[in-house]
């Protein structure tokens, strides 16, 4: 199955949503989609010629020695399956079935924001998304971004340099060269820290168009809420908050992005998000990475449980 998304495109969150039940896994390993979606009706054709092309191919002989350029630069694999899946992501709908990740998984990274903004970030951008950074580590906030420069960039070096933890999306597979190439001494340096890299692509994937929205799904899905700190023309740091809300997640739009930003005031304004003026506007509506957590493992029991 895993050789049949690579080749034919099957839509990453179905396979994800039906693997969660002993019935939809059993389905998926038939050539079927218990699912009645657009997706299923799409897939299940898809899903038939894969597993066909797939029984003539030899298995290799160990699941540890499957994805090797993974392997070669020290990734691992989770699955939707797996109690380390992140908790946060398996709440969303569009989840992918699984991850790629150099460094460490830690269940505190249920309490975790993503800050977020634009690349071309002005002084004033990068200064406040590290002061962001800084006060949320003190409340024992665990950071995500995007490893891209400018806003993605501060977050993370603040959060290093606060002695936080953070992990970083990437647009790329795990074992690609780090885009871009300037922040791949952060990259090292939040490897060092006990932090993360994580990517749902496959691990030599280079950065692509598709690649960055695909990335923001996951940024939003394994944290609590987004806060954005500055956009430009580009949509990036707007579908993070586009995306946040429909996952139900929290959006924080501080004040000065809303007062410049017609559809951040708007948001606020229709209640889809939160205007933040001090970082306790954030950490007052933080649950315990404990509390969500178990909220993930009853969810993955209900799912195995076929409820």
């Amino acid at each position: 199955m895993r050789a049949a998304h690579r080749q034919l495109h099957l839509d990453w969150s179905l396979l994800a949503r039906s693997a969660q039940s002993p019935e939809g896994l059993a389905a998926l390993m038939d050539g079927q989609v218990r699912e009645d979606s657009g997706a299923a009706t799409k897939s299940r054709p898809l899903l038939q010629q894969g597993l066909i092309a797939g029984s003539t191919t030899p298995a290799p002989a160990s699941t540890t020695s499957w994805p090797r350029p993974g392997g070669r630069a020290g990734a691992r694999l989770v699955i939707v399956l797996d109690e380390d899946y992140p908790a946060n992501l398996r709440m969303i709908g569009n989840l992918p079935p699984l991850l790629f990740y150099r460094g460490e998984l830690d269940p505190c990274d249920a309490r975790s924001i993503a800050v977020v903004g634009t690349r071309q970030a002005s002084e004033d951008g990068l200064r406040r998304a590290a002061r962001m950074a800084r006060e949320l580590v003190e409340h024992d906030v665990v950071i995500a971004s995007g490893l891209a420069k400018g806003v993605d960039a501060a977050a993370h070096q603040a959060t290093l340099t606060a002695g936080g933890r953070t992990f970083a999306v990437m647009a790329t597979g795990i074992a690609a060269p780090i885009h871009p190439a300037e922040n791949r001494p952060l990259a090292k340096a939040i490897l060092a820290s006990g932090g993360a890299l994580v990517s749902q692509f496959w691990p030599t994937s280079p950065p692509a168009k598709y690649t960055f929205p695909r990335r923001n799904v996951v940024t939003s899905g394994t944290t609590l809420g987004s806060v954005v700190i500055e956009v430009s023309s580009t949509p990036g740091a707007k579908m993070q908050a586009r995306l946040a809300a429909e996952h139900g997640k929290l959006v924080f739009l501080i004040r000065s992005l809303a007062d410049a930003q017609p559809w951040a005031k708007k948001m606020v304004d229709e209640d889809r998000a939160i205007l933040v003026t001090q970082s306790s506007d954030i950490t007052e509506r933080l649950a315990r990475a404990a509390d969500i957590q178990r909220a993930g493992q009853q969810r993955q029991q209900l799912a195995l449980a076929g409820l």
